[in-house]
């Protein structure tokens, strides 16, 4: 197998270097990443790539995900969700179903969040829950995100909390366990995530998806470089002597329009990643030599 893509179902418990490893063995390569961390709890879409598809991975990454999930309110937790130690408990009996959809309104849109401190974001280039397991007390800064559907699947009124399921669609960095977090502290009863499961990353579905147990018996199916680089960016087919100026490192005229376009070959070959700069299109990153 030479280069592609891979979309997993992750299950709970499994780091996704855990998955990676496994990827690894089946593909028979060690050239493969994935395109955004999950939790170990947290099951559903893990994109991999393997050799050139690695390439692309930074980009699939910054596309939008989303997520159903199950918050808890009434219990807080220093993780954020139900692995971490219970910091805190609220009284839930006053709580209304119009205070949680107030309170989680507020957060659609364009927003300023801040991730949870047992976290992969880097402090002075280490993990925060690396700082975090080394007894250090880690506040990260708020930071900017978009969070462009949160909706209320249900909400169930229990003995001593509130458990509220929610589908989310955000940019990348979005943490829904700080949605979880950050809803429980609006009504002073403290919060968390107690389960997630991620159903899309960028153009890919959970329909695309193999089980660990497929991939672990070679019943997968590899989806091609350049069916995703057709799925993720604007396509541009390349005619021969476009081709040969890239192969030599020189830029084409300019993209119809801005942002990044697969330059394709006309049997379907991904040859470049191109982005306008300076009114011409220069190669970011360049895959097949001119034929």
């Amino acid at each position: 197998m030479e280069h592609g893509f891979l979309v997993v179902d992750k299950e709970p418990g499994m780091t996704s270097h855990d998955v990676v490893a496994i990827a690894r063995r089946a593909l028979g390569t060690r050239k493969v990443g994935h395109a955004g961390t999950l939790d170990p709890m947290a099951t559903g879409i893990l994109v991999l790539g393997f050799n050139n598809g690695t390439r692309l991975l930074q980009y699939i990454a910054d596309g939008d995900k989303t997520y159903q999930g199950t918050m808890v309110l009434g219990i807080a937790t220093v993780t954020d969700d139900a692995e971490g130690e219970i910091i805190s408990t609220g009284d839930v009996s006053h709580i209304t179903d119009a205070q949680i959809e107030t309170e989680l309104a507020k957060m659609r849109g364009r927003i300023m969040q801040r991730p949870s401190s047992v976290s992969a974001v880097k402090v002075d280039g280490e993990r925060a829950y690396d700082r975090v397991r080394a007894g250090e007390v880690v506040e990260l800064a708020a930071r900017e995100v978009t969070i462009s559907q949160l909706d209320i699947l249900e909400i169930r009124h229990l003995n001593a909390t509130i458990e509220v399921d929610i589908e989310v669609t955000c940019s990348a960095g979005t943490y829904i366990r700080s949605i979880a977090r950050d809803c429980g502290n609006a009504l002073n009863i403290g919060g968390h995530l107690s389960s997630l499961r991620r159903s899309r990353v960028a153009s890919f579905g959970l329909d695309q998806a193999v089980t660990l147990t497929q991939l672990k018996n070679n019943e997968f199916t590899v989806l091609p470089l350049s069916d995703v680089a057709r799925a993720t960016f604007a396509p541009r087919e390349l005619a021969l002597d476009e081709r040969q100026e890239l192969s030599f490192g020189r830029p084409l005229s300019p993209n119809p329009t801005d942002g990044i376009y697969a330059g394709m070959s006309g049997d379907n070959q991904l040859i470049a990643l191109l982005a306008n700069k300076d009114g011409l299109a220069k190669p970011i990153a360049v895959f097949t030599a001119a034929s």
